[in-house]
């Protein structure tokens, strides 16, 4: 089963936080992966002319967001960035390499700087449902 992703939150999708099924605002399910990846292309494309800035990698996770679109961060004592999150997941996994996409592996500008440096010092609590 194939799944493409939509979530907000102040996480890019690649980070897979504990938790981060919680950021996700809709999904599609598909049985066959060229429609998911249609799907997911014609997704992307409209995001990206909706939003200033974006990264997207070949593993067909992207990430959309405005500058000014932040929340402060109680925990971290500043602002953190919100972004729209854009997936195409296996089961729920990320996709293995032989269905990257290079073509998808881009940005339009930099990622700001400030992490929430609660979640950066758990690395080790990556959620488990990727494995």
């Amino acid at each position: 089963m194939y799944r493409v992703v939509m979530m907000y939150g102040t996480d890019e999708p690649w980070w897979f936080f504990e938790g981060w099924k919680e950021d996700i605002i809709s999904v599609k399910e598909f049985d066959n992966f060229s429609r998911a990846l249609k799907f997911y292309k014609n997704e992307w494309l409209d995001m990206a002319k909706k939003f200033e800035k974006y990264k997207s990698q070949d593993d067909l996770l992207s990430a959309f967001w405005e500058p000014q679109d932040q929340i402060w961060c109680e925990e971290c004592a500043g602002y953190q960035q919100q972004y729209h999150g854009l997936a195409l997941l296996e089961d729920w996994h990320q996709l293995p390499t032989e269905k990257k996409r290079w073509a998808y592996s881009k940005q339009s500008g930099e990622n700001p700087a400030k992490f929430c440096s609660t979640k950066l010092g758990h690395f080790d609590t990556l959620s488990s449902d990727l494995y």
